[in-house]
């Protein structure tokens, strides 16, 4: 029985199609998130009297990029991490399949992590101060997809102990 193998395998397919998902999504209706990624950049619904403003970014082309980033890392995260699914599905009775196949867990989780913990924690919620917007604010969001994709890496790190 391979029971906490399955588990494993299982615990990364919803990551990996939340991941995807949510680049397709934002592929589709671009314009949703990027006023997101417009009003975070731009700081224009930060406190008013805020002395950080300096670090705004009003340029549209850099909007642009920054969201195409958000966007292929999203993907690359989905992407990895069905890779990795589908190598551990394949690899669940041959020990060195499964071990080698977490790799893949270990890079889309390390993806994930940047996109949402780097890229909306650190970037936009603390050097552009996205927690001060009211509407434009996505920390709650962000730490929660981080903290469980740090969680399923840590459950995928650990040892099978089975035969």
């Amino acid at each position: 029985m391979h029971t906490l193998k399955i588990c494993k395998a299982a615990l990364c397919l919803p990551l990996a199609l939340f991941a995807m998902l949510v680049g397709i999504d934002n592929l589709i209706d671009y314009d949703t998130n990027f006023r997101f990624v417009q009003h975070t950049l731009s700081m224009d619904t930060v406190f008013a009297d805020n002395t950080l403003t300096w670090r705004a970014i009003t340029n549209p082309t850099l909007w642009h990029v920054a969201y195409g980033l958000i966007i292929f890392g999203e993907l690359l995260t989905g992407t990895l991490l069905l890779i990795g699914f589908i190598q551990l599905v394949r690899g669940i009775r041959q020990r060195q399949a499964f071990t080698r196949a977490k790799n893949w867990i270990y890079l889309g989780c390390t993806a994930g992590f940047l996109v949402w913990f780097l890229g909306f924690m650190v970037v936009g919620a603390e050097w552009f101060d996205m927690w001060q917007s009211q509407q434009w604010n996505g920390t709650q969001s962000a730490f929660r997809f981080t903290v469980i994709m740090m969680l399923v890496m840590i459950f995928i790190a650990t040892p099978e102990n089975e035969n």
